[in-house]
């Protein structure tokens, strides 16, 4: 993908390792203001980049903030095992992030369609996630020590409510008061190797809608009154960026065009997609278990991360 396309204003990257990947290998050096740092797991790789400075975030076209991402290819399989590797390191990453008191009030938003499926995954989460607000306030004897008071809400879409989710939002936080927001929507990504792979938390909120062409009202500490922690999946690709890399591959195989890119390309591409409107996006068959084995996985981390001192074993009996 070259930044060409990028910059056409019709893709937005979701994944920050991927706009930065992108900027050092158009500049081959690196990122001002950009720092990234790596980890390796048995069955994951977890690379954190940090936007520094109002410099790095102009060259990556996102807010200054800590973006995690966790690679793992055996996550679109199921795989007990892994999964709770991946749920754990999860956790870890969320805690300290969150840095929150057993006092902590949590609002959990699970963000899309839950009519769509590769736009189910924030709903799906939310289904499976511990709530323990009303057990706050209706039936204490039934909590844990160490449960904290969360409370969840998978608000739907535009084009479902008629409202703004940043809207609704605003009111549930209005009368709820959370320290702290997570908020878990799907993503769109760059290659469709990171589909359903690659897990990004970032605490600096998230625009939804903003992978496949429907940006929508911000949802971050500015507009919400309190710091949101965004957690995302990749679960479609455009693909004006398929096309995009098909064509490239071809040349590339056929030592055609070496060093420059005919308009050609970008007009066949534009044509092509001229009944979409440029926004055509593309997802795997098997999104449905990938969402499936995605939402549990997902959910078990932020379980963990925000109940530290129950069993996991034992989360079941509290999932509505």
């Amino acid at each position: 993908m070259s930044l060409d396309l990028l910059q056409s204003g019709k893709i937005r990257l979701d994944l920050a390792l991927e706009m930065h990947d992108l900027l050092r290998g158009a500049t081959q050096q690196e990122v001002p203001g950009v720092r990234e740092d790596k980890e390796q797991f048995p069955n994951a790789t977890v690379t954190t980049i940090t936007i520094m400075n109002s410099q790095g975030a102009q060259l990556m076209n996102r807010a200054v903030g800590t973006y995690i991402t966790i690679d793992s290819p055996a996550l679109r399989y199921f795989d007990p095992a892994i999964q709770t590797e991946i749920s754990t390191i999860l956790a870890d990453k969320l805690k300290a992030l969150l840095k929150l008191s057993n006092t902590s009030t949590i609002l959990l938003v699970g963000l899309g369609n839950w009519n769509a499926t590769p736009d189910a995954l924030g709903p799906k989460i939310v289904e499976q996630s511990v709530v323990t607000r009303h057990l706050f306030t209706h039936a204490p004897e039934a909590l844990s020590p160490g449960m904290r008071n969360v409370c969840a809400i998978a608000p739907g879409v535009l084009g479902i409510t008629g409202i703004e989710t940043a809207e609704i939002l605003r009111g549930v936080v209005e009368k709820v008061r959370p320290e702290v927001m997570i908020v878990i929507d799907a993503l769109s990504a760059k290659s469709v190797d990171r589909i359903g792979s690659t897990i990004q938390i970032a605490d600096t909120g998230i625009s939804p809608g903003s992978g496949v062409g429907n940006q929508r009202q911000g949802i971050n500490q500015e507009t919400m009154g309190c710091p949101v922690i965004a957690v995302g999946v990749p679960t479609v690709v455009h693909a004006s960026i398929i096309m995009n890399e098909a064509i490239e591959k071809l040349m590339q195989e056929m030592k055609l065009f070496q060093g420059m890119r005919p308009p050609a390309v970008d007009n066949s591409i534009r044509e092509i997609l001229t009944p979409f409107e440029g926004n055509l996006t593309v997802t795997p068959k098997e999104v449905d278990s990938l969402i499936q084995n995605l939402s549990k996985t997902i959910a078990g981390g932020i379980n963990q991360a925000l109940h530290p001192q129950v069993n996991p074993d034992n989360f079941a009996m509290y999932l509505q």
